[in-house]
């Protein structure tokens, strides 16, 4: 009998084959590819060849000017780093952790055209799991089953001791950009970044250091909730990073007015800090259709390398 992640990558390559066959620029099949170079062979200099790429070693030894020659690593690692805090399961459409996984997987099935290997980096707070980069459809599957698995949510422990002052903890970002810096580290890879960018701030320093080894990806994943406040009258609102609650009357135009400026505030910020840390930076919707977005990152890529 299929597994749930068998049936969902068979889904989504179906839809992926509808939707981006012959999209994708020449025959190598993806935008994204290996940046590696290895040294192959000497020759003798030709006035058409770059001066840098003369060895000035055998030069000198043979007296007769010699270039290193090259092929490029076509070869490419890549790296899903996806967000599982609790604030990832808010949103419709089965919530925005629906929407990571969705794409992930999408992701690591385009990606792994032409043997290229693929790997993860899921983490919340209370648990991290690194699956290394392997190639082929079991790997995918993995991935899908991995990201498929519930989440368990631990209820609190009782204690009797003075409850502390300090607030519950909200996602901290950069650990989990740290910890894909060290897991990354071997190798020049291929980054995916999928997260809301809900958490404690400080995470653009990390995620700038990512970018000065890697060619990273990030992908934001929001719910239309959170940019324009639906009016529903009085409701109890939950933060799904700390537990707060508190009853908020979403009818009220000042409380509309106010939150839309945060919103914005926030946007700008975001904008700004993906900017500084020079990465390549999409958003995409929990009511978005996930295909065509795959399609608009595939050619953001390109137009970026070209």
């Amino acid at each position: 009998m299929a597994t749930p992640s068998d049936r969902l990558l068979r889904r989504l390559e179906w839809r992926l084959g509808r939707r981006l066959d012959g999209r994708l620029q020449g025959a190598y099949r993806t935008v994204w590819h290996g940046t590696g170079i290895d040294f192959t062979d000497l020759r003798a200099y030709t006035p058409e060849d770059d001066v840098r790429h003369i060895d000035w070693n055998v030069t000198a030894r043979l007296d007769e000017p010699f270039v290193r020659q090259y092929t490029e690593d076509r070869e490419l690692t890549a790296w899903l780093v996806i967000d599982k805090s609790a604030s990832m399961r808010f949103g419709g459409h089965d919530g925005k952790d629906s929407v990571a996984t969705e794409l992930a997987v999408s992701l690591a099935k385009l990606v792994s055209k032409g043997g290229n290997r693929v790997g993860a980096i899921l983490f919340d707070n209370a648990e991290r799991k690194v699956i290394p980069p392997r190639g082929g459809r079991d790997q995918i599957l993995r991935i899908g089953h991995e990201l498929l698995k519930p989440t368990t949510v631990k209820a609190p422990v009782k204690k009797a001791k003075k409850k502390s002052k300090e607030p519950p903890p909200t996602t901290d970002l950069s650990a989990m950009l740290n910890l894909a810096a060290v897991t990354t580290s071997k190798r020049r890879s291929l980054i995916f970044v999928m997260s809301d960018f809900i958490g404690d701030p400080g995470w653009d320093r990390p995620l700038g250091m990512l970018t000065h080894r890697h060619e990273v990806v990030c992908v934001r994943v929001v719910d239309p909730a959170e940019l324009a406040l639906p009016d529903l009258g009085v409701i109890l609102v939950e933060d799904a990073e700390t537990g707060e609650q508190v009853l908020v009357d979403t009818s009220d135009p000042l409380l509309r007015s106010r939150l839309a400026t945060q919103v914005d505030a926030r946007e700008a910020e975001l904008t700004e800090a993906m900017r500084k840390a020079g990465v390549a930076a999409h958003r995409i919707t929990t009511d978005q259709d996930l295909m065509s977005a795959l399609v608009q990152m595939v050619q953001a890529s390109g137009r970026g390398r070209r």
